[in-house]
């Protein structure tokens, strides 16, 4: 029960005699990790990183964009046209209706959004899978939006920088959304032949089909500190090979440890790290920038120097 909101609040409106406020409901949220409290603004200038623990919350497409973009400046494309329920699939409710309510809630037509800007200076192309609408779940508009941006990038020599998050393939379009993963994996070829680096970010969660396919063929595969990487769950592995596995294998800091992905990188280090790598395989020099003052420690979290905007 929570106490505040089903007790405190209401006690509250009611000893004000019932009068309206403009006050939103949700001025603070919780961290999932520590249970820190975090004012909301607080939390969108530390670009939703926890400044309690430094716990890395869940972001949409247009925080990334605005913070890889040059400016907050970016192009998003317009996602192709599929068809909406191809198998008439149906469970507890039918899966147009669960489409309707996933747009309904995120405002976007499916769970990949797309767009090209620049990188300090450097023309490129950021895709986004979103795990807000069904959970990230790779289905025919996910990949045909994804060949669409790799074929985009081709066309105008842009690097390709994809963040996942994904529960994997989405069950209700069955072979169809099977059938992606070989034809975004084509895509990524054709990147490959146009000499175009392909930069892969891993955010929490990535697992299922996304992550034993595209997700896993970058030329440099970063990922977001504490992120859930893999492909079955936790307790399916360890029923199926019935040992005991190690704590936290699954996790972006035991990967790197074990060679599965090259970099941890913070969300607040990530933009200039995106820079750097895709400057140097572009083979193109970066603009100088002001060396920015080092960071402070405290009880094992980064933080930036006051003064220093987020």
């Amino acid at each position: 029960m929570n106490w505040i909101a089903n007790f405190v609040r209401p006690r509250i409106k009611s000893l004000i005699g019932g009068r309206t406020s403009d006050t939103p409901e949700n001025l603070w949220k919780k961290c999932p990790a520590c249970g820190e409290m975090i004012f909301h603004r607080d939390l969108i200038a530390a670009q939703n990183v926890c400044p309690q623990c430094g716990h890395h919350l869940r972001i949409g497409a247009p925080e990334r964009f605005t913070a890889v973009f040059d400016g907050a400046s970016y192009d998003e494309l317009i996602p192709p046209e599929v068809p909406a329920d191809p198998l008439r699939f149906r469970d507890e409710k039918r899966y147009s209706d669960r489409l309707r309510e996933a747009r309904s809630k995120t405002g976007r037509i499916d769970a990949l959004a797309a767009a090209r800007g620049t990188l300090d200076g450097l023309p490129v192309m950021v895709a986004v899978q979103v795990f807000d609408f069904m959970g990230g779940s790779l289905g025919m508009a996910v990949g045909e939006a994804l060949i669409n941006a790799m074929q985009t990038a081709a066309a105008e020599s842009r690097p390709f920088i994809l963040f996942v998050a994904s529960g994997g393939a989405r069950m209700q379009e069955g072979l169809l959304s099977l059938m992606q993963m070989p034809r975004v994996t084509i895509a990524v070829d054709m990147l490959r032949e146009a000499g175009l680096p392909y930069i892969v970010v891993l955010t929490d969660p990535t697992t299922g089909g996304v992550s034993a396919s595209y997700a896993m063929l970058g030329d440099v595969h970063i990922a977001e500190p504490g992120a859930l990487i893999g492909f079955a769950g936790q307790r399916v592995i360890a029923q199926t090979m019935r040992e005991h596995l190690p704590e936290g294998f699954q996790r972006a800091e035991y990967l790197l440890e074990h060679g599965m992905v090259d970099m941890v990188v913070h969300r607040h280090r990530m933009r200039e790290t995106l820079s750097r790598v895709v400057h140097l395989l572009m083979k193109r020099p970066r603009p100088k920038v002001r060396q920015a003052p080092p960071t402070v420690i405290n009880a094992g979290v980064a933080r930036l120097p006051a003064g220093n905007a987020v």
